[in-house]
């Protein structure tokens, strides 16, 4: 069988909005946005208090955070799956083979990517400008989001990876979403069962839609790292930031 007669018959169905094809990318993306939208916050509040604080246990905390960061997918699965079964402790909710259940599962994989690249990053900004903004008379809050603030090209880069990382995950979501057409099924499921089907112009027009986006995500991180660069040549202006939270006009 050959790759281009296959190929062409893939961007054919994608060009005339197959509607079983793009019912499958449609979940992949509200599932997804979906659980970064959730994790995202909680995430990046997360890293910052771990990396601006310091308690009994904190160094346990990064470590089981930056372990969390290659655990397998299917392994999140599998603890959800008995989670949410019927003989698990929340299988009243009937989560199973729901997306909701898979947004649950893509928000516990994406949390400790963002945590983490959060962590790195504030750990990274210049002490100055937490402790400048404090001494201005700048509220914990406020100073916490002026360290963000600067600190945002990274920030965005860590969301673009989880994004990156839940979008093509099948281990979590085969699992607990169950691979249902027309409802759970997603792109990396939905590419699995298609090619074990022998179906490989399915496989393959979900293919080309998950490489786009992969080639999406990496040249939005390539713009966010080269303009992260080009602020910290511009040089730190912590002072000015600082008196802007604060309330304070600049320093000139």
């Amino acid at each position: 069988m050959g790759l281009l007669e296959p190929t062409l018959e893939a961007l054919r169905r994608l060009a005339v909005l197959d509607p079983a094809l793009w019912t499958v990318i449609g979940v992949s993306m509200q599932v997804s946005l979906a659980a970064m939208a959730i994790a995202t916050p909680f995430a990046v509040g997360a890293g910052y208090l771990l990396a601006m604080t310091r308690f009994p246990g904190r160094r346990l905390l990064v470590v089981l955070v930056q372990s969390l960061l290659s655990f397998p997918t299917v392994v999140v699965g599998l603890l959800l799956y008995l989670l949410l079964s019927r003989q698990g402790p929340f299988g009243a909710w009937q989560l199973l083979f729901t997306r909701e259940a898979m947004t649950i599962g893509q928000v516990v994989i994406a949390f400790p990517i963002v945590c983490a690249f959060t962590l790195a990053a504030v750990q990274a900004a210049d002490p100055r400008l937490h402790e400048t903004a404090r001494l201005l008379g700048a509220s914990p809050l406020r100073a916490a989001f002026t360290v963000l603030r600067e600190v945002r090209f990274a920030l965005v880069a860590a969301v673009l990876s989880g994004f990156g990382r839940v979008v093509s995950e099948v281990g979590c979501a085969l699992l607990v979403g169950g691979n249902i057409a027309g409802h759970t099924r997603s792109i990396p499921t939905a590419i699995a069962l298609e090619t074990s089907k022998g179906a490989f112009i399915e496989g393959i027009a979900l293919g080309i839609v998950l490489m786009v986006v992969a080639l999406a995500v990496n040249v939005a991180l390539a713009f966010s790292q080269g303009a992260g660069q080009g602020a910290a040549v511009a040089g730190h202006r912590y002072r000015s930031v600082a008196r802007g939270a604060a309330g304070r006009p600049a320093a000139p």
